[in-house]
């Protein structure tokens, strides 16, 4: 056995970035109530989640070989001989992406997609009740599919011992073939999706309005909630006819 370089440092950086706005999206969406200014970080948070996606699947068809959408095994036939093999000896070792975290991949890149366009469609006022439940059944496939992903590398180090769970840290991990070289590590393309990310939300500050909770995208304006500054209706009769009485 000897340590390949399996992962990229973008597909390494999307990785966490990935997992880090959806939880801080999924976290304030959950603990902070809606009508609070600090709910419009939910959306901001989902915005960014949508903007990593974007990057990474542009280095899906640029990247290294693991990093690209053909180095996912997305036969389903494959996908259960690899279920049947963590439960017998001498099943496939698979160097870039096994069959389940290919799938789990594909499934939480689709729903991130899914959350940021019905996200989208809400803050416009555009979306109605059935998006909205939409919005939250995705967001809940997406935190079962995250935990079944979680357990899936759990069982796959307990059953293979090879230190999978830091591959996505370290990018390497612990192979067999020799004829298998490792991958470009690509340090200034991670620099550039870091940049590139950070631009982008340094955009969303710039463009939103804290008062009115709404955010100038690109010439479309987004209500990120109810604006600090307007008055209940009731308050507003209520002055009217004060005044008509006076």
């Amino acid at each position: 056995m000897r340590p390949l370089l399996v992962y990229d440092l973008p597909t390494r950086l999307f990785h966490w970035m990935f997992a880090g706005f959806f939880i801080t999206a999924f976290a304030i969406a959950n603990l902070v109530d809606d009508d609070s200014a600090r709910f419009s970080l939910h959306m901001l948070a989902g915005l960014g989640m949508v903007c990593v996606i974007a990057l990474r699947l542009i280095w899906s068809l640029v990247g290294t070989r693991h990093a690209r959408l053909g180095d996912l095994a997305l036969n389903p036939m494959q996908l259960v001989a690899y279920f049947k093999g963590m439960f017998s000896s001498g099943s496939r070792r698979w160097i870039g992406h096994n069959p389940a975290s290919s799938w789990a991949a594909v499934a939480m890149v689709s729903l991130g997609l899914g959350l940021g366009i019905t996200g989208y469609l809400m803050a416009t006022g555009a979306g109605s009740d059935w998006i909205e439940e939409t919005h939250e059944v995705m967001a809940n496939a997406f935190l079962v599919i995250v935990l079944l992903h979680v357990a899936g590398v759990v069982a796959h180090v307990l059953r293979h011992r090879d230190r999978m769970e830091s591959s996505m840290i370290t990018g390497r991990k612990q192979v067999s073939i020799d004829n298998q070289e490792s991958v470009p590590a690509r340090p200034v393309a991670g620099l550039a999706f870091v940049l590139v990310t950070a631009i982008f939300m340094g955009y969303l500050s710039q463009h939103y309005d804290a008062q009115a909770r709404t955010l100038d995208l690109f010439g479309t304006t987004l209500q990120l909630g109810e604006g600090e500054h307007d008055a209940p209706s009731g308050n507003i009769d209520d002055d009217e006819d004060h005044d008509d009485r006076d």
